[in-house]
C-alpha cells in the first residue's frame, strides 16, 4: 500500500478528507435508535446479578442512556472494514508511478481470516486491481467462499500469526504485490474514522436546533485498534468521548491491560466467541490510543454478557450482527465501572452514547448456540 511516509497527519481534518475520497464507494449507514435497550440500560442492575462478579456487594450503578447504533453491519461486504480497504487503495492509486511500474497488475496482497480479506477483495476488484489474500485454513466457509466472490485469488496457510506472515511474505516476493495490513496503518486508520464522523452528523441531523442534548461519547470494539483510533481521531477537539470495549475472555482485553500498565501487549491467544477481537492492538492505534491520550478508557466484558447482547440486539433490534459487533453495547449493559461512570458525569441527564455496530457477518451453522 501506499509508503506510510506519505501518509497524511493523522488528525480529525485527515479523517474528513477520507471521507471525501471514499464516499462514492461506500454505504452512509443508518443510525437506529432502541427505546427499550434504553430502558434497561436505564435500569440498574440487582443485587444478585451482580453475585458472583467483580462487582458482588457493590450498590449497582443508576446511569441514564440513550444509544444511538451505527449500523456498520449495512456497510458493503457487512463490516465497517469496506471503508480502511477502500481508502488503501484509493490512496495506493494516486501514488506517483504505481500504476506505470505495473502495480494494478501485481496486486496487493494480505492475511485475514475474514472482514478485512472480502473488503480488499471488494475494493481491488473494483479498481482493476489484482488481490491476492492468505486466509488460514480454519477460515468460515462462508468468508473463503465470499472472498473469492469478489474475486481474489486465496492462498491458505495454518492458523498461527507465523504461518501467515510466511505465506504473505511467500506470494509478496512471488506477486510483487503491496502488503494492505488489516488495522497498522494510517490509511486504515483514517478510512476507518470516517463512521464516526457519519455518526456525529446523523446526530445533530436528528436532534433540534433548541435541543440542548450532545453527543457525550462513542464506544467501539478494539481488536487490532483500527477503528478504535480512527474514531478517537475523528472526535478529536469536539468534546466527544471515546472509549474501547473488549472481551475479557482469555486475555482478549489487551488494550484494556496495556493502558493500565502503559505498554503495549503485542501478543493475544484467545477463543473468544467475538472473534474479530483476537488480535493485539497495533502499532500506530496505540499511539494514539495511549501516547497521544485520544481514547478515555477500555472497558471488558465476559463470554456471557456479549451472548446476552448478542440476543437482545437480535430480539429488540431486528438486525443481524456478530458478536464483535455487540461488545460495545454489552459494556453499557453489564459492566459496572462504566456504567458508574456514566452516573457520575451524566447525572439525571444521562448520556447519548454513540455505539458502533461493527459487522453482521455471523457464521449462521452456529448462530443457534451463539443465542441460545
Amino acid at each position: 500500500m501506499a509508503d506510510p511516509s506519505t501518509a497524511p497527519p493523522l488528525t480529525r481534518a485527515s479523517v474528513e478528507a477520507a471521507h471525501k475520497l471514499i464516499e462514492p464507494y461506500i454505504h452512509r449507514t443508518p443510525v437506529l435508535t432502541n427505546a427499550t435497550l434504553d430502558r434497561l440500560a436505564s435500569t440498574p442492575r440487582t443485587e444478585a446479578e451482580l453475585a458472583g462478579t467483580e462487582w458482588a456487594g457493590r450498590t449497582p450503578a443508576r446511569p441514564v442512556l440513550r444509544f444511538w447504533f451505527k449500523c456498520e453491519n449495512f456497510q458493503r461486504v457487512g463490516a465497517f472494514k469496506a471503508r480502511g480497504a477502500f481508502h488503501a487503495i484509493e490512496r495506493l492509486k494516486q501514488e506517483p508511478g504505481w500504476v506505470e511500474n505495473g502495480g494494478p497488475e501485481k496486486g496487493v496482497v494480505t492475511h485475514s481470516s475474514g472482514n478485512h480479506a472480502q473488503a480488499l477483495s471488494l475494493a481491488a476488484r473494483e479498481s482493476g486491481i489484482a488481490a491476492h489474500i492468505i486466509m488460514p485454513s480454519n477460515s468460515a466457509l462462508p468468508k473463503i467462499a465470499a472472498t473469492r466472490g469478489y474475486g481474489a485469488s486465496v492462498t491458505h496457510s495454518g492458523p498461527t500469526a507465523p504461518e501467515r506472515e510466511a505465506a504473505a511474505a511467500a506470494v509478496l516476493a512471488k506477486t510483487g504485490g503491496r502488503m494492505v495490513p488489516p488495522y497498522n496503518h494510517p490509511d486504515i486508520i483514517l478510512g476507518q474514522g470516517t463512521a464516526a464522523l457519519e455518526l456525529q452528523a446523523q446526530f445533530l441531523q436528528r436532534t433540534t436546533a433548541n435541543d440542548k442534548r450532545k453527543l457525550r461519547a462513542i464506544i467501539t470494539p478494539c481488536g487490532g485498534g483500527g477503528l478504535l483510533s480512527g474514531t478517537a481521531l475523528a472526535c478529536e477537539g469536539t468534546g466527544v468521548a471515546v472509549f474501547g470495549a473488549e472481551p475479557s475472555f482469555e486475555g482478549a482485553d489487551d488494550a484494556r491491560r496495556g493502558l493500565e500498565t502503559g505498554e503495549r501487549i503485542r501478543a493475544v491467544t484467545t477463543t473468544t466467541i467475538a472473534d474479530g477481537l483476537r488480535t493485539p492492538v497495533g502499532e500506530i492505534p496505540w499511539s494514539i490510543i495511549h501516547d497521544r491520550k485520544l481514547v478515555r478508557g477500555i472497558y471488558s466484558v465476559s463470554e456471557d454478557d456479549i451472548k446476552r447482547t448478542l440476543r437482545l440486539v437480535y430480539e429488540r433490534v431486528k438486525i443481524i450482527v456478530e458478536p464483535s459487533s455487540v461488545v460495545g453495547l454489552a459494556v453499557a449493559l453489564f459492566n459496572e465501572d462504566f456504567r458508574s461512570l456514566v452516573e457520575r458525569e451524566g447525572g439525571e441527564e444521562g448520556w447519548d452514547l454513540g455505539v458502533v455496530f461493527t459487522g453482521g457477518n455471523v457464521n449462521l451453522d452456529i448462530l443457534g448456540s451463539l443465542i441460545a
